[in-house]
């Protein structure tokens, strides 16, 4: 099943961030996983305070993926660069099953 990260940020240090953002994505396609979003506009269309952080969506093949990137020494070494210009939060949900093409269960 695959697993998801949403990861946010309110960035203090453009010049300290963008060493996180370049040296990211090697660290991701190494075990399977994708950007789905980087940064790109989001609208509040509900509830509030504005929404005015940035905010990533990344795709992995599972959430052994996913911690395994998250846990790897490179990404950890990327990832300081990140702590230090910016208050983030970073999320793990799993992904439905769709192999047999198939939804989310609404009931859940």
């Amino acid at each position: 099943m695959p697993a998801y990260i949403v990861a946010t940020m309110t960035i203090h240090d453009a010049e300290t961030y963008r060493k996180y953002t370049d040296r990211t994505p090697e660290t991701l396609a190494r075990f399977g996983g994708r950007f789905l979003t980087r940064g790109s506009e989001v609208t509040t269309l509900e509830g509030g305070p504005e929404f005015d952080e940035r905010m990533v969506l990344l795709e992995f093949p599972s959430k052994e993926a996913a911690l395994a990137w998250h846990d790897d020494p490179d990404y950890q070494a990327a990832a300081e660069f990140r702590r230090l210009s910016s208050s983030s939060r970073l999320l793990l949900q799993d992904g439905p099953d769709t192999s047999a093409g198939g939804a989310p269960d609404p009931q859940v």
